[in-house]
């Protein structure tokens, strides 16, 4: 019988990355350039001028971490698939070495008993795709499937769980509406219609997946639940198009057939037409969902901040991490419990979940992180309520296995259970790994000691 304070024995304890912020070598072995390969080029798009040129070296030092992913105990690897590596045009002729980097790295973490979550899109558009317009041309749902087509050919039989999109609310709001992420564009008019074209993109890959793949596959959002600043109509109104901005565009529409009310009132006169039948792909059963979750958000009515027409009010009694993101672990409870009650009982996965924090330097090859420690602490204890209280949790995943390159932000901003020494690329794991490993090692009744 399982104690009550550990969670399921079946339960997946896993670490989570991305290709463009820890792989380095962008162009190497026949590769070309992704949109962020470019982006990190225009002046001031990143802290610092930073770049993932280099990043953590993890496509040449792969088989080394992955023996640190064995020794910290972990039970799964959570990654995305570079695309411009696959495919340098984006479509077309494949790059064998680009396919061969993937195909060893899985291998290697079969072999160490260690289970490959594979995202396929986290973000880095190939830069020939973007040059024809990026996920605003509807073709681009079409590149993706034929991408996702042949990396189940490529893969199978030795990866089980496949995820489409890794967040794309903010591929849409960051680089379509705001400018902040490539494409650098800031579009009422691009942005739904980009939305629309990778939830499209997203159902013809689960259909190709249908058609020849094994195992199971899902998709991958980042949810925040929104609080009103106070009772009022206006702010309550507020949180309706927030919440149906950030939380249901995504989410309704895969598992509703339809897109929330409220982004007709947002977008204006700028939100198109869709026809019946994308809705009907996207609609495409999914296997899993995963979530991404780090923070919450207090709106309030902001007549001036379109096109919400909403502010976020900053929570100045909370504790911050350094993204200025409150900590608030019981957020995460309430979104696990939320996609029950609204969308059903599918399988959830914590898909990304960690806390950026001003570390220290490693001293006699350690380094503390309390603050960090506790994060994971209270958030597992979180993710423990939820599961209590009826959600379908499968599995967890850190954010993230080593500290990288955090887009914007360049290198300044450290996420990892290892600290990377970027000039000499050696590994530390902080204190944060030991008790992850703790935590694993006792299948959760560690977060209650």
């Amino acid at each position: 019988m399982t104690h009550k304070l550990q969670f399921p024995a079946d339960f997946i304890w896993g670490v989570a990355t991305s290709a463009y912020q820890i792989e380095g070598s962008p162009l190497a072995d026949g590769a070309a350039p992704s949109n962020w390969h470019r982006f990190c080029r225009v002046p001031g798009a990143v802290l610092n001028g930073d770049t993932g040129d280099i990043a953590c070296d993890h496509y040449r030092r792969w088989a080394d971490d992955v023996k640190l992913m064995k020794e910290l105990g972990l039970k799964a690897y959570r990654f995305s698939i570079a695309w411009s590596r696959i495919l340098p045009n984006g479509q077309g002729k494949p790059n064998e070495k680009g396919l061969d980097f993937y195909r060893n790295l899985v291998d290697a973490l079969v072999a160490n008993d260690i289970e490959p979550f594979v995202t396929l899109h986290h973000w880095d558009l190939p830069i020939a795709l973007d040059d024809l317009g990026g996920w605003a041309n509807r073709d681009a749902a079409h590149w993706f499937a034929d991408y996702a087509h042949l990396m189940f050919r490529t893969l199978e039989g030795r990866v089980q769980h496949w995820t489409t999109l890794n967040e794309p609310w903010v591929i849409m709001d960051a680089g379509y509406m705001h400018g902040v992420h490539p494409p650098g564009l800031r579009s009422l008019e691009k942005a739904p219609v980009a939305a629309h074209n990778l939830l499209r993109g997203h159902g013809l890959a689960v259909q190709a997946f249908r058609a020849d793949g094994k195992g199971q596959i899902g998709l991958v959002v980042n949810l925040e639940p929104k609080y009103a600043a106070s009772n009022g109509p206006e702010d309550a109104a507020a949180l309706a198009r927030a919440h149906a901005y950030m939380n249901r565009q995504f989410l309704d529409p895969v598992f509703l057939g339809a897109y929330p009310d409220e982004l007709a009132e947002i977008f204006g006169h700028d939100w198109p037409r869709f026809p019946e039948d994308d809705l009907k792909l996207i609609r495409e059963p999914i296997d899993f969902l995963g979530i991404n979750y780090y923070t919450r958000s207090v709106v309030r009515s902001d007549p001036t901040a379109a096109p919400l027409c909403a502010s976020p009010v900053a929570q100045t009694g909370a504790e911050h991490t350094e993204m200025k993101w409150e900590v608030f672990p019981a957020g995460l409870k309430s979104c696990l419990l939320w996609v029950k009650r609204r969308y059903g009982d599918i399988p959830l996965y914590i898909t990304e979940n960690g806390a950026a924090f001003a570390d220290p330097e490693p001293k006699n090859g350690r380094l503390e992180d309390p603050r960090r420690v506790d994060y994971f602490r209270t958030h597992l204890r979180a993710a423990h309520e939820a599961l209590q209280q009826g959600a379908n949790l499968k599995g967890y995943f850190a954010w993230s296995l080593v500290d990288n390159f955090e887009w914007s932000c360049g290198f300044a901003r450290r996420f990892g259970l290892v600290h990377v020494d970027y000039a000499t690329q050696k590994r530390t794991p902080k204190d944060s790994a030991s008790f992850y490993r703790q935590v694993i090692e006792s299948n959760g009744e560690e977060i209650w000691r």
